[in-house]
């Protein structure tokens, strides 16, 4: 797998027949490997080790109806509280983030209604916070550390 603009991690990865799988420490077992999941991996592990998001507080994979129809969220982080706090999409390192990607997760997010929304394919990560009140969407510098996010 390719090398990400993220902080390395020491990932399990085996392989059984033709397929490489690798350990979500998230979910505790080990999940096909595909591009979108290295950069899943790698995502959660920065979260967890360098900004300090509790892993308890984060779930991969979470499903949730949309219209009728059933749609997977990337990744979802939760406050003390369990309220949907952030929500995650990733796409494999060569697919480019584009307006589409944006809609996608905003459509996901009229479900969970959370105040920050993330983008990342490891090479390229975009965060915003949602001003509901104002409905006003602003743009961040960084991923903010988990201490600065559950006090807002």
């Amino acid at each position: 797998m390719s090398a990400l603009n993220l902080p390395p991690i020491q990932a399990k990865v085996i392989q059984r027949n033709d397929t490489r799988y690798i350990f979500d420490i998230i979910r505790t077992k080990y999940v096909t490997l595909t591009p979108e999941e290295w950069v899943r991996q790698h995502f959660v592990h920065y979260l967890i080790h360098h900004l300090g998001y509790p892993q308890g507080l984060i779930a991969n994979e979470i499903s949730i109806a949309l219209n009728n129809t059933k749609k997977r969220c990337d990744t979802v982080v939760y406050d003390k509280q369990l309220n949907p706090l952030i929500l995650i999409e990733y796409k494999a390192s060569d697919v480019s983030i584009t307006q589409e990607t944006f809609y996608q997760i905003m459509r996901y997010n009229m479900k969970l209604h959370v105040p920050v929304l993330i983008v990342s394919n490891g090479m390229q990560h975009y965060c915003c916070r949602i001003n509901y009140s104002d409905n006003k969407v602003d743009f961040l510098e960084k991923i903010p550390d988990y201490s600065d996010i559950s006090r807002s």
